[in-house]
């Protein structure tokens, strides 16, 4: 296994390459990272995103970083993206995926992704059991002209991942079956990132406990990356290692190995609340990186 690291800790504090390539390598020991499209926008005018890329390459190659893909980040996440009611603010979103594609392809990143969207709540806020039958049309012209998009940028894999929102889509393995079956052939081939915390997240109008194991069963062969966080199952806590849970690294990594997918990269992501000090959290993430490097990899 690989053990990598989203950079969603770095977000309002080490936003350049030359600061969080050196942290990630020297104070967390490891190479691999996901980068957040929070710490660089796609709608930079294009100079400065030319230079984004550009200091990245450089501070990457100077420290052995390897940046596995692009993630649509937090506060991009907050819009209701490719599933907006409004097919206007879809066509914004699509576009603005496009320019993260393009700002992959000058970085050498060969994979981006992030979740899909949200429709809108209901006047009687009773969630809905699915998206739209149009919408779900819609969503995968989309998502096939955005697998062109990204490979006329060189990109290589496209990733999709799954929330437990009921507003979102997919929310279940079977959906996220469908979604997957529905774009093979895509010029780009997407896959899926599943968040382990998403995917033992137990919303109280399920009536039952989560579990990862209908996923991995559903789409194992779709999941290319993992993203891990410490949870307590109620809500998307993003916790990190430092904090009680019930995420177990142990079980985690014999979980994986026992569905095949022990080769896949397993990225930590956290959020801190922006108050936090910076010691702090630099602490938070080093201590967690120490619990899960012995047992998902890493330096």
């Amino acid at each position: 296994m690989a053990l990598g690291i989203n950079l969603s800790f770095c977000v309002k504090r080490w936003v350049t390459p030359a600061l969080w390539a050196r942290l990630v390598r020297e104070e967390l020991g490891l190479d691999l990272v996901q980068l957040s499209f929070d710490l660089v926008d796609p709608l930079w005018p294009g100079e400065v995103l030319d230079k984004a890329a550009a200091d990245m390459r450089k501070a990457c190659a100077e420290h052995g970083i390897i940046v596995h893909s692009g993630f649509i980040g937090l506060a991009h996440y907050t819009f209701n993206q490719l599933l907006h009611p409004e097919p206007g603010v879809r066509d914004a979103a699509e576009h603005w995926l496009a320019r993260a594609y393009a700002f992959c392809g000058k970085a050498g990143i060969r994979a981006a992704g992030g979740p899909l969207g949200a429709i809108g709540a209901r006047l009687d806020a009773v969630e809905a059991d699915a998206i739209a039958a149009a919408d779900y049309v819609d969503l995968t012209a989309r998502l096939k002209r955005l697998a062109e998009k990204a490979q006329s940028h060189g990109l290589t894999e496209l990733y999709i991942e799954p929330t437990p929102l009921r507003r979102e889509w997919p929310w279940t393995p079977g959906q996220a079956r469908r979604l997957s079956d529905d774009l093979a052939g895509a010029a780009v081939p997407w896959r899926y990132c599943l968040d382990w915390g998403h995917a033992i997240l137990s919303p109280p109008y399920t009536g039952e406990e989560a579990r990862v194991e209908p996923w991995l069963e559903t789409i194992g062969r779709e999941i290319g990356a993992i993203h891990i966080q410490q949870s307590d199952g109620r809500l998307d806590r993003h916790w990190d290692f430092t904090e009680p849970g019930i995420v177990d690294p142990e079980a985690v990594a014999a979980t994986l190995a026992r569905f095949g997918l022990a080769d896949r990269p397993v990225f930590l992501e956290v959020f801190y609340p922006f108050e936090e000090t910076d010691a702090a959290v630099l602490d938070r993430v080093r201590r967690s990186v120490a619990v899960l490097a012995p047992v998902l990899g890493g330096e």
